[in-house]
């Protein structure tokens, strides 16, 4: 995030939060993050990315809508689609300290950025299917400010016709 975005942006860096999944005693880190968050006065803006699989934050498929942040094991999916960020397959971790569906929800605002015509699946199962644990994704068309920005490659083939278009 900060390589790709926060330096690139006028952000005051101890304005921004992410998850650490490097430190020694990660089992701890779930629940200091979401103490993290409740000091901060709650998350203003979550910035997320879709998987093919339609998970959020890494909350795979059958992550609980009530969860807040933890621990998750991978889905091959996830683990394959993540490989092309490490040297060797060994090195691509297997589990991830993420924001939990419940955590994302409390957010004041939601943007959802959606790219590449392999998430073009992905995006027409969020607004043309329904809600379901089964497709985390879906969780944010329960949430009152939540805008969806898609590239040319995603969004390729839609009408603009879809149920929960607003």
């Amino acid at each position: 995030m900060n390589e790709h975005f926060f330096n690139h942006i006028d952000i005051n860096p101890a304005n921004t939060h992410i998850p650490n999944g490097k430190i020694e005693s990660i089992k701890d880190e779930p629940a200091a993050y979401e103490e993290l968050i409740k000091e901060s006065g709650g998350i203003d803006l979550q910035i997320l990315g879709i998987g093919q699989n339609g998970h959020i934050g890494f909350n795979e498929p059958g992550t609980p809508f009530s969860s807040n942040s933890h621990i998750i094991e991978l889905a091959p999916s996830t683990i394959e689609a993540n490989a092309r960020y490490f040297e060797s397959p060994e090195e691509v971790p297997t589990k991830a300290n993420t924001m939990g569906i419940n955590t994302i929800m409390r957010s004041k605002e939601i943007l959802l950025l959606v790219s590449g015509e392999n998430k073009r699946q992905a995006l027409t199962q969020l607004l043309e299917g329904k809600i379901s644990e089964s497709f985390p994704a879906s969780a944010l068309l329960n949430h009152p400010n939540v805008v969806i920005i898609a590239d040319e490659a995603a969004r390729s083939g839609r009408t603009g016709s879809e149920k929960h278009d607003q």
